[in-house]
């Protein structure tokens, strides 16, 4: 404790030990929370990117579906103006109907396939 007559105060031994343990327990905890919320930040951040990323190409997929789609419609609509009659009419309606059940159905494979990869590629993270 203090000594007689100097006024100086001496902090025991183990008090000072016990002060410096928990000063560095305090220290290591802190640093650990740091880490952790790092750690959380860079997660975060990766499955952020991958969202756009995958979103980015889900986007650009339904464009190019897009894009062909219109074109057939195009392609059909110059094929009716030069039909000849109401039976080659018919024909290429229900020539044109098939062929678009059938591009939509692979188009939406398709877009399932890749929204499916995306959140696979998002639980990883």
């Amino acid at each position: 404790m203090a000594k007689e007559g100097n006024g100086n105060f001496e902090i025991p031994a183990e008090m000072r030990a016990f002060a410096e343990k928990s000063v560095e327990q305090a220290k290591q905890a802190f640093d650990s929370f740091i880490s952790a919320a790092q750690h959380a930040v860079n997660t975060a951040e990766n499955q952020a990117t991958t969202a756009r990323s995958g979103a980015k190409e889900i986007g650009e997929m339904a464009i190019g579906f897009t894009q062909r789609n219109v074109a057939s419609s195009f392609e059909f609509a110059e094929k009716l103006v030069r039909a000849k009659d109401a039976q080659e009419l018919t024909a290429l309606h229900t020539d044109y109907v098939k062929s678009q059940i059938a591009a939509l159905s692979d188009q939406a494979k398709e877009l399932s396939k890749q929204a499916a990869k995306l959140a696979g590629q998002a639980g990883q993270h």
